[in-house]
Formats: C-alpha cells, structure tokens, sequence
C-alpha cells in the first residue's frame, strides 16, 4: 500500500512537472494559416520569416521602428501615422518570436536582434541615412545596432529604452536567476503574470483599439512565451553603457523620451544616459507609464517634432 501511495505522488508531481511543457507544446504554430490575414508582406532572413510593413509616406526618409518585448509591431502605428505625416516612408517589423514573424530556438541576445534588422534593411535594399526608433527593449536593440553601424544611420530615438535598470516583475527576476527552474516557472507561470499585467492597463487611455486583447493573443502561438524568456536572458541582461559611449563618439543624433510614471523602465535611467552620452537630448512625459507609445502618443509625437525637422 505504501508503495502504491508513493507511485501515485511521483505521478502526480511528474504531471505537475510536465503540465506546462504540455501546454506550451499543444498551442499552435505560427505558419502560412495563421498569417494569411495579417497585413503587410513577410520576408525569409537567415533566422526564418520576418513580418513588416511599410507605412507612413510614400516617399521620403526612412524611419525603422523597432518594438519591445511582448507587443509587436502594431504599436507603432499610430506613431507611424505621425512620423508619416512629417514625411517619413516608417518600416515596422515583428521580432522574432513575436507577431506574424517565426519563432527560432536558441539565445536572443544584441547580435541575435541585430543580425535580424541587418538582415532585414538589406533585403527591403534600405541603405543609409536612417533615423531608427526603439521601445522599450526595441531601445536596447536600436542601440546595439547604432553602435555596430553607426554609418547608416541619421539619428536615434529611444522611448522608455531598456538596457540601463529595468523590473520586469517577480517571475522574470526568478527565470533570470534560475536555469532550469526559471524555464519551468516561465512556462507555469508567466502567462498568469501577464494577463494580470496587461488587464491593469485596461481602464488606460489607448490609441489602439483592443490593445489589451491584441497583447494577450500573442499567448495562443506556440514559442512566444520562450522567446520572452530568450529575451530576459539575452537581450534584457545586457548593460550598454560602452555602446552609449560609442554612439555619442560617432556623433549620431539622440533623443530619449521617458515616462514620469514608468514602474518597467524607471525614469532614473536618464541619469545613467546623460552620464554615458553628455550630448543625449530629453524629453519626459508626465503622468505616463510604460505603455506611453499607445496612451500618450500625442505627447510622444510633440516631443519628437524638433529633432524630425532637423
């Protein structure tokens, strides 16, 4: 009898074990079905599929738009609809592991996000004269590649930019500390985490329509929830001071745009950017937090109109 209890507490914490494996394992792929209405148009890079789109002007300069770490590339669009109405042609694109774009496997560090932008402007033949905008840690990847290719760029925005202090929360302290236990508890637990996080913002202003449900669908793919995780562990585990350093000793146009009120990128950062580039222009959003490129997009816009005249 004993060792017939015993078995069953095995089972029992071997499908506790399993479950979110399991689950993570039945949700589906991202393939041609499930892009067959996105917008846009997709392109095969070396690491798989990219999505993007081409909005904004028809003609004129270009603006590349490089988004975070769970919302992809629809939260650009009404800023693109700004930057198009000063003029700019705007290419936003999904990263890996988010959107319409695959999901390959392995670490998402700078050279991973990098090689997918490189990738990206040489097969749409975008070549210079750049001005390159990130969010969040779409900042961090607009900054790894400011610095590995300063030539090609005009300047550089950076909205609420990681790589200088972040709180992604408890779970993804523990995922960033753990091996093992981090992937496990990434997978139990983090699609509860963030389902809480984007339903805080429900009651927020948006210039995006169903933000909260277009956020929480990227749940239902198969690899989104492991490339968050990649993501934490690589990209979001990077300190740039020494890239900050190098953009200002090139001489490339940069301006920060910051959220008072940010609780995911605290506004101490411009501290830490003032130190690394002294010639980094500022721009503070009051009574904004991290979600300020959809619920202030109005002040986001007028805090870049000096530097887009240029």
């Amino acid at each position: 009898m004993g060792w017939f209890l015993l078995l069953i507490m095995i089972c029992l914490v071997l499908a506790i074990v399993a479950m979110p494996y399991l689950r993570e394992a039945r949700k589906p792929e991202m393939n041609d079905d499930a892009r067959r209405k996105a917008p846009g148009a997709f392109v095969e890079l070396s690491r798989g599929v990219t999505h993007y789109q081409w909005l904004g002007a028809a003609r004129g300069p270009v603006a590349v738009c490089v988004h975070g770490l769970t919302t992809p590339s629809y939260v650009w669009g009404p800023i693109a609809e700004g930057l198009g109405k000063l003029g700019f042609r705007v290419l936003v694109y999904d990263l890996y592991g988010r959107g319409y774009s695959d999901r390959p496997s392995g670490p998402q560090d700078a050279p991973f996000f990098v090689a997918q932008l490189e990738d990206l402007l040489e097969a749409l033949k975008v070549e210079d004269d750049i001005t390159l905008l990130g969010y969040s840690m779409g900042g961090a990847i607009a900054t790894s590649y400011a610095a590995t290719y300063p030539e090609k760029l005009r300047q550089m925005v950076l909205i609420a930019t990681a790589g200088m202090g972040h709180d992604l929360g408890p779970v993804a302290r523990l995922v960033q500390n753990y091996d093992r236990l981090g992937a496990w508890l990434m997978l139990a637990l983090y699609e509860r985490s963030h389902r809480m996080g984007t339903e805080a913002e429900r009651g927020l202003p948006s210039s995006i329509d169903n933000i909260v449900e277009l956020q929480q669908a990227e749940l239902k793919y198969r690899g989104f929830v492991p490339a968050v995780l990649a993501s934490i562990r690589g990209m979001l585990d990077e300190d740039q001071e020494e890239e900050h350093r190098e953009i200002s000793r090139e001489g490339i146009q940069v301006l920060a745009i910051w959220a008072r009120d940010d609780e995911v990128i605290p506004i101490t950062g411009m501290g830490k950017l003032a130190q690394w580039n002294r010639v980094a222009r500022h721009e503070v959003i009051e009574g904004a937090g991290h979600g300020l490129a959809y619920t202030h997009t109005d002040e986001v816009m007028h805090a870049m109109r000096d530097l887009m005249k240029d």
